[in-house]
């Protein structure tokens, strides 16, 4: 095995328990997780992001503006902000006096808001953006570099508020326009397009465009001072061109450029397997800082500096974060019970990009993992980990060992057709892991079904199928 094969293997920590709630917006029986996160009472259509940042003094200055559906008839509207101040706020136009319940912000409606209503609100806020506690950690906002003058965004799963007013539900996806002024000498970088840079005296505002949907943890908002690389692969399931664009310190850009070279052969090799690639643009952001793991933002996956050393260490993550862009985030969680359908995902794409280069085979990095499991206690459920236990190795190792026995059982052509037409079925919206169940069990042999059930909702490890002949 190389050593970052290895490094596939060794992910999540054991985290303190966490209360979850139930709620009547899943099946009955059903409990959501993080309850307290994002609500059911409207779902959002598109954020505007008018933002001002001063990395001298550390202080965001917002606007934002969001248009929404009620889902049911609303007398107020339910938000998740943390540690930022609300200077005013508007419903459909009309002042409203909003409050904080905790990391609540509520906006009392002018009158009633009736269920399939469209309405807009637009609030004022700022303050010292930083990274919010939670079960994890602390997740969302921060800055980087020496001094403090960058900022990353790592929100994944709970840090969105950090840094702007969201409805922070996986499922709830909507379009991102981020429009945002730095100093004139700093660059932004942010999901999707950059669709106008414009300088006004000591300042400069970058403008950017993401149709989505995107979940609001996977917006991201980098800024500093970076090295900029364009790069063009081919869409080998449609033949359309794609662009992407990575950005690193400049005194690591021999080492990050060569890092992060072999992505256009990855998008390609990608959209053979998995199908078109979903988004407008990709590009990897290694920032000025150390991180413990690389987060897929939506077309702008964020790395750690120590993420780069100029041999292509952390190549397997490279591949796990662009395989996200497929599994994860156009076909996202309804809940984030079913984690293991990003993380076991872009588990088993690590391994066959480790394949498809010629090192590890998938089937002895797959037979590798279920011995390291098999040395420890039964018990996980991945299909319903419990929120303690969302990152527990075993959700991304033996999610992508049951894709492994899928492949083992159905044979490539039958199973890579399989992942295409799950992805085309649910590309931009939400799915569950029912639904991949009744996906795998319609479109691959009689024995797909209860081998997945045996993977995903047992708790003792079921075996490895042979290996194909």
């Amino acid at each position: 095995m190389t050593g970052c094969s290895r490094r596939a293997l060794l992910r999540g920590a054991a985290l303190a328990p966490l209360a979850v709630t139930a709620t009547d917006s899943l099946p009955r029986g059903a409990e959501r997780y993080f309850a307290n996160h994002g609500t059911h009472d409207h779902r959002t259509l598109a954020y505007d992001l008018r933002l001002t940042y001063d990395p001298a003094a550390a202080t965001l200055d917002g606007r934002a503006h969001i248009r929404a559906v009620a889902e049911r008839t609303l007398r107020q509207v339910r938000l998740d902000l943390a540690g930022l101040t609300v200077h005013d706020a508007l419903v459909d136009g009309i002042a409203t006096r909003p409050y904080r319940e905790g990391r609540k912000l509520v906006l009392p409606t002018p009158g009633p808001v009736r269920a399939g209503t469209p309405f807009a609100l637009e609030i004022g806020y700022g303050g010292r953006p930083g990274p919010v506690r939670t079960p994890f950690g602390l997740i969302g906002w921060d800055r980087t570099g020496d001094p403090h003058d960058g900022t990353l965004v790592a929100a994944q799963p709970l840090g969105a508020a950090s840094w702007f007013p969201c409805n922070d539900r996986p499922d709830d996806k909507a379009e991102f326009t981020f429009r945002v002024t730095v100093p004139r000498g700093h660059q932004v970088i942010a999901n999707g397009t950059l669709v106008e840079r414009a300088a006004t005296g000591p300042t400069e505002c970058w403008t950017y465009h993401h149709p989505g949907p995107m979940a609001p943890y996977l917006a991201a908002l980098y800024t500093g001072r970076f090295a900029l690389r364009t790069w063009q692969a081919r869409d080998t399931a449609t033949g359309r061109p794609i662009t992407g664009r990575d950005a690193y310190p400049a005194r690591i850009a021999g080492r990050a450029g060569y890092d992060l070279a072999r992505q256009p052969e990855m998008m390609e090799t990608f959209t053979g397997w998995f199908g078109p690639y979903p988004f407008e643009t990709y590009g990897a952001v290694v920032v000025d800082a150390d991180l413990d793991e690389p987060v897929e933002n939506q077309t702008a996956s964020v790395f750690g500096r120590n993420h780069v050393d100029g041999d292509r260490t952390w190549e397997t993550l490279v591949a796990h974060e662009l395989v996200h862009q497929w599994f994860g985030n156009s076909v996202s969680l309804r809940d984030w019970r079913d984690i293991w359908l990003n993380e076991g995902f872009a588990t088993y794409g690590e391994w066959l990009w480790s394949e498809h280069i010629g090192e590890d085979s998938a089937d002895a990095l797959a037979r590798a993992a279920w011995h390291a499991m098999a040395r420890r206690p039964d018990g996980l459920r991945i299909a319903d980990p419990g929120p303690d236990r969302m990152f527990d190795d075993r959700v991304y190792n033996r999610g992508a060992c049951a894709l492994h026995a899928l492949r083992l059982t159905a044979g490539d052509e039958r199973f890579f057709s399989m992942l295409r037409g799950w992805h085309h079925a649910h590309r931009g919206g939400s799915a569950d892991t029912a639904a991949f169940v009744a996906h795998a069990g319609r479109s691959l042999p009689a024995a797909a079904e209860p081998l997945l059930r045996a993977w995903l909702y047992d708790t003792r490890l079921p075996p490895l199928p042979p290996t194909a002949a």
